[in-house]
């Protein structure tokens, strides 16, 4: 279970303090399919980043699973990232020098995760790459590199999977297969997804959607 306690973020946006998000309150059970949805600059992925622990709130707390991840050392919460969230982002973030195969082998490796080849191979596998593990990211379409980066995202059979913009940078065949895939995993793997999207037909999907505007949920 994921727990919002009160959660905002502030910057300084040069003189002045700028609101970001304002405070939020909300659970999000174990097993849940949720949409983030709202304009450009409404705080979608600044609040998954709260989720992810990748950035710390201004002020309330973030708790997983009874673990307020807020009070944790940077050490704790990249164990806690590692065991339990499992991130899909928008550009990728592939290694470029790497195969298919390699990018989604060697963080296991470097994790010292069992049987890291086998396990790349089985995910690539379950999302349609079989024939592409030794290529390397430029000789991928969008589509296949993203199911490259939702292959890495399960290595470590995460209970939780966050998706920003998952499909904002595929056409729609592309985009329509990745989000076949992440609900396939939540059904199958009995998932939390959390997912940020423009698209509402996608946040239709979802079992929930929060909606913001300008920090604010709506």
């Amino acid at each position: 279970m994921i727990e919002l306690r009160a959660v905002s973020k502030t910057v300084q946006s040069g003189a002045e303090p700028l609101t970001i998000l304002h405070p939020l309150t909300t659970t999000i059970p174990d097993g849940q399919f949720v949409a983030i949805v709202g304009p450009s600059g409404s705080g979608k992925s600044t609040l998954l980043g709260l989720l992810a622990g990748l950035d710390a709130p201004t002020s309330g707390s973030v708790v997983i699973d009874g673990v307020d991840i807020t009070a944790l050392g940077e050490d704790d919460l990249a164990k806690l990232r590692g065991e339990k969230i499992g991130f899909v982002f928008q550009f990728f973030h592939l290694i470029p020098s790497l195969t298919a195969y390699e990018n989604v082998a060697v963080p296991m490796e470097i994790r010292g995760t069992p049987n890291p080849g086998a396990r790349a191979r089985a995910l690539l596998d379950e999302v349609g790459l079989t024939g592409r593990a030794h290529h390397y990211p430029s000789q991928l379409s969008g589509g296949e590199q993203q199911r490259v980066a939702l292959a890495r995202a399960l290595a470590n059979d995460p209970p939780i999977l966050l998706a920003d913009e998952p499909t904002g940078n595929l056409d729609t065949k592309n985009g329509r297969h990745i989000m076949d895939l992440l609900r396939t995993i939540h059904q199958e793997r009995n998932t939390t997804l959390i997912l940020v999207t423009h698209d509402q037909e996608l946040a239709a999907m979802a079992d929930v959607r929060i909606a913001l505007r300008d920090g604010r949920v709506v």
